[in-house]
């Protein structure tokens, strides 16, 4: 059953934050996995709050963890329709965050690794005001060719993906990044050699790097 989403987060050490930076896990993962880059992160961003939900649904491939959507033995079209569900209620959770801060959406990043990525992007692109920016990280980008009828928004985004991704396939990425940049969103990317399914140190660098210009 969905729920309203909750997780970890980390306040700035400044005290009252002035940006929010939400991080959007993976399959199987919950919000405790990607809350351990707000330390690290906090350093360049240090007035901003990072939120890491857990996605609305228990993991179907696991006993623990959680799921933005499920895909094992799903055609296209029904994955699509989960992605939808799933949008719904994280585009509400992130209204609500924003509210309850008094923010605009120049105020707001998502940075996604995975599923979480593909939320990212997804989510951003059909929000009705345009986000500071999107960090992907190894996702892929559902239903591009919806962008035409769908698409509200066009924030900066930084695609990043291994060129040895084992789990969603090295060719989402240029696919993605000639989808976005052909719909006008502002768009770059990073193909890490050697890297599996995963974030290395030079993703890291310069997804912090995007959001720092991002918020600038």
């Amino acid at each position: 059953m969905a729920q309203k989403l909750d997780g970890p987060n980390l306040l700035p050490q400044s005290g009252k934050p002035k940006q929010l930076v939400v991080l959007l896990h993976g399959f199987g993962a919950d919000g405790n996995d990607l809350i351990g880059l707000a330390p690290q992160w906090a350093s360049v961003l240090p007035e901003a709050e990072f939120l890491s939900p857990h996605a609305p649904f228990p993991c179907e491939g696991a006993p623990f963890g959680r799921q933005w959507f499920g895909f094992n033995g799903r055609s296209r079209e029904q994955v699509l329709a989960e992605v939808r569900v799933a949008a719904g209620i994280l585009d509400e959770f992130l209204t609500e965050a924003l509210a309850a801060r008094g923010f605009d959406e120049s105020k707001l990043a998502l940075v996604g690794f995975s599923q979480g990525a593909m939320m990212s992007m997804f989510v951003s692109l059909r929000r009705a005001k345009e986000i500071a920016g999107v960090v992907a990280y190894s996702g892929r980008l559902f239903a591009p060719e919806s962008l035409a009828t769908e698409m509200k928004s066009k924030p900066k985004m930084l695609l990043v993906h291994g060129d040895r991704d084992q789990v969603v396939p090295p060719e989402a990425h240029p696919e993605a990044l000639k989808a976005l940049l052909a719909a006008g969103v502002p768009a770059e990317g990073l193909l890490c050699p050697g890297l599996g399914h995963g974030i290395d140190e030079e993703g890291l660098s310069r997804g912090i790097g995007f959001l720092r210009k991002a918020f600038a």
